[in-house]
């Protein structure tokens, strides 16, 4: 571990994708700043895989973008299969941007690119510091901590962003509430090896009685490996491969799906909830600190590296001297594109979940007869890309 200074411009906490790219933007500005995670090591699985067109957008301005191509796997194409018909087929090879695709590349990857641009900065993560309370005043904060070994101490702070989650100490200690609810169902999340009968330029998501399943590619040199999401009444922790080839066969069936390996897996609960602020005084929330919802669509962590790559660089600009009045820009920007994308993964996620077979058939032929209509195929890609949040 690291020894901490006393006193810090900014301090960050939570050093997932979302607080690195808030300290990869001060510490361009030249901040002062510090980020505290409380895990001894950052992630080791693939988690979120998403990365959208607006986020290389924004993380070319970091020179990220280029090397998170080299080591993903582009994929231009999602459709949206009902059992074993296909219901719409979209292409983002027309959107309005030089990354006309999603990349599908594991969130440790992710993080190890940010984390060593950070570095390149002059940047570091300080681990494992827990974070145990964030105290607030007119200039600025103090936050105490607890390190490794179990020895305590604070960092005096200008300002503070909780980039620490959906359980957030640093929302907590500002007050603001996190409004929403939970999904009753529960979401198997896997990496496997298995044979899937579709091209590994594209994205497929099912919908089925049972729940909505995303299956994508991930980089693999076999050309084998699949990042698995699907909801179930009732997920197991540890999801095995006799689960995952159950739920394949189940809302895909007669694709001669085989499960080969299960890399790793999870279960999780989701929840649809925003910050009901976005800043309290000098304390300010970024990524799943200040939303969460569905993963439908993979925008979690897109989101949040877009609030994040926002609020650095009105920081930055804010300590170097330029009006504080420039942060009330951050949350008038972010929280409405919050709202949206909450709402927006929410309405993907209950039509896919439609259960009653005269709904299921009203809404398959609705989403067969639009997507026809190009305009149509174009504005859905365009808002999955999150081209729309500009």
């Amino acid at each position: 571990m690291n020894a901490l200074p006393a006193t810090a411009q900014v301090v960050i906490v939570g050093a997932g994708p979302a607080g690195l790219t808030a300290g990869i933007a001060l510490a361009d500005a030249g901040a002062d700043v510090v980020l505290l995670d409380r895990l001894a090591e950052g992630a080791n699985t693939s988690r979120a895989a998403v990365v959208h067109a607006r986020t290389l957008e924004v993380l070319e301005e970091f020179g990220v973008t280029a090397e998170l191509r080299e080591r993903g796997i582009v994929v231009p194409n999602f459709v949206l299969w009902d059992g074993d018909r296909a219901l719409a087929r979209l292409d983002f090879s027309d959107l309005p941007t030089d990354y006309p695709y999603t990349l599908m590349i594991g969130q440790e990857t992710t993080e190890a690119l940010l984390l060593a641009r950070l570095e390149k900065a002059g940047g570091q993560v300080h681990r494992p510091y827990e974070v145990t309370a964030v105290t607030r005043d007119a200039a600025g904060a103090t936050v105490e901590y607890r390190d490794g070994a179990g020895e305590t101490g604070s960092i005096r702070a200008d300002y503070v962003i909780g980039a620490d989650g959906m359980h957030s100490r640093v929302r907590e200690a500002a007050g603001i509430g996190f409004t929403g609810s939970t999904y009753a169902e529960s979401f198997v999340l896997a990496d496997v090896h298995m044979a899937w009968p579709d091209p590994r330029t594209q994205v497929s998501l099912h919908l089925s009685p049972e729940g909505v399943t995303v299956v994508a590619p991930l980089p693999d040199e076999a050309g084998t490996r699949y990042r698995v999401v699907a909801t179930v009444a009732e997920a197991p922790e540890h999801p095995d491969l006799g689960d995952v080839q159950s739920i394949l066969d189940a809302r895909r069936p007669g694709a001669g799906v085989k499960v080969q390996e299960v890399l790793w897996s999870s279960r999780f609960r989701v929840h649809h909830r925003v910050a009901d602020a976005y800043r309290a005084g000098r304390l300010f929330l970024a990524g799943d600190a200040a939303h969460v919802h569905s993963p439908a669509g993979g925008q979690g962590m897109n989101t949040g590296i877009q609030d994040a790559a926002l609020l650095g660089t009105l920081l930055g600009r804010v300590l170097n001297g330029e009006p504080a009045t420039l942060l009330d820009g951050y949350e008038k920007t972010r929280r409405p594109v919050a709202l949206g994308v909450v709402a927006f993964t929410d309405r993907i996620t209950r039509m896919a979940t439609l259960r009653a077979r005269p709904a299921r058939t009203v809404r398959n032929l609705l989403i067969s007869n639009v997507t026809r209509v190009p305009a149509v195929r174009n504005a859905i890609a365009f808002r999955l890309s999150e081209l729309a949040n500009k």
